[in-house]
């Protein structure tokens, strides 16, 4: 008879509790998930939690990058498939409001959510990072189309990524204070209109 296990069960699903992880951080923010919060979601001990993942600091990193590959490379998909940066954006703002409010998991963006009231540098910075790689995204498509001659000659790259970055942000908030779907593709195409021709 064995006696006094340790450690994981047999049955441990590491994706499974990674999805539940996500959840967790994606509801309350990095700096609002207790370990206890973890461990209740995942179902485990925490003497478990730290020999499959580390640190909470470990488990976010690896949460952030499965909720990377899963709901934001959307965006990357949009720029790269559609015939202009404007196009793009217009897909990428349609394509959030649909994910930012799918009632299947908190609303909103996990990576803009999970900064908020964060007092830990070094997740705020490596958030901040996630967020830039998509300003210098967005950024590099609308200078391909000023070299093209799809964007006039003019047109501030840089500032016009930030702007469409915001719209992003700002949806993203929106939806965690309840605004709908539909309310949010109506954003979208008012905040399409500021885009150069």
């Amino acid at each position: 008879m064995v006696t006094g296990q340790r450690g994981r069960p047999r049955s441990f699903d590491r994706d499974a509790a990674l999805d539940k992880a996500m959840l967790a951080f994606w509801e309350r923010g990095y700096e609002a998930t207790s370990i206890s919060d973890l461990t209740a979601s995942l179902g485990i001990g925490a003497p478990s939690l730290y020999a499959a993942f580390g640190d909470k600091r470990k488990l976010f990193d690896e949460v952030v990058a499965v909720y990377g590959g899963r709901y934001t490379d959307f965006a990357r998909a949009a720029l790269a498939e559609e015939p202009t940066a404007g196009e793009g954006l217009r897909r990428v703002l349609r394509e959030a409001a649909g994910i930012y409010t799918d009632p299947a998991h908190p609303p909103g963006c996990l990576v803009i959510s999970a900064a908020v009231n964060t007092t830990s540098q070094e997740v705020a910075q490596a958030l901040r990072e996630r967020r830039d790689a998509n300003l210098e995204m967005f950024e590099r498509r609308i200078r391909a189309d000023v070299a093209a001659g799809v964007l006039p000659a003019g047109t501030d790259a840089h500032a016009l990524a930030r702007y469409a970055l915001a719209v992003l942000v700002g949806m993203s908030q929106q939806s965690r204070d309840g605004a709908s779907r539909e309310e949010l593709e109506a954003v979208a195409e008012l905040a399409m209109g500021a885009w150069p021709r």
